[in-house]
């Protein structure tokens, strides 16, 4: 399974993506910044929908003749598998509110004054630099583009942190 422009690497077959996955046109891949959006998707119009709505999450960007419609979802094969019975159908897209599309992250330790603002390096990962002496543990702050919806994960990162490693929270506000 492909990880995409987002940059989620393999983690895209995990939890909590299990492979419900969509590269999305311009208007929901943001440029990297609707990585993480999630949507629900539905078939409902074709007898071999099963009517049950699908939760994926853009993990991709969807180029070219994607963009010849207002949204465009171009959905993992198992994404698509679970909206219909069998064979494809048109889809019923329905915005969760645009919570997940990440428009600024900040980061914070008790060493340092205040919320040090993260700059986007590509898809989903952003990037910071800090000063010398700053030191963890480190606490970061996010913050969705439509919603403003803000949600701050506390000494997530530890004082002995790995480049590379993955540290994950357990804090989800949507």
């Amino acid at each position: 399974m492909s990880s995409g422009a987002c940059g989620f690497t393999d983690d895209v077959a995990k939890a909590p993506y299990n492979g419900l996955i969509s590269a999305g046109n311009n208007n929901l891949f943001k440029s990297g910044k609707g990585c993480g959006a999630c949507y629900q998707v539905k078939c409902t119009e074709n007898p071999s929908c099963s009517g049950k709505p699908v939760t994926v999450t853009i993990t991709d960007e969807c180029p070219g003749s994607c963009n010849d419609e207002n949204f465009h979802f171009d959905l993992s094969g198992k994404a698509f598998g679970k909206l219909a019975k069998s064979g494809q159908s048109e889809n019923l897209l329905e915005d969760l509110e645009g919570d997940g599309d990440i428009g600024n992250m900040g980061i914070h330790s008790p060493s340092s004054k205040g919320w040090i603002s993260m700059q986007q390096s590509w898809g989903s990962t952003w990037k910071v630099d800090l000063r010398d002496g700053t030191r963890g543990p480190y606490s970061v702050r996010i913050t969705t583009i439509e919603s403003r919806k803000t949600v701050v994960a506390k000494n997530i990162i530890p004082a002995n942190w790995v480049a590379g490693q993955y540290y994950r929270s357990q804090v989800n506000a949507w």
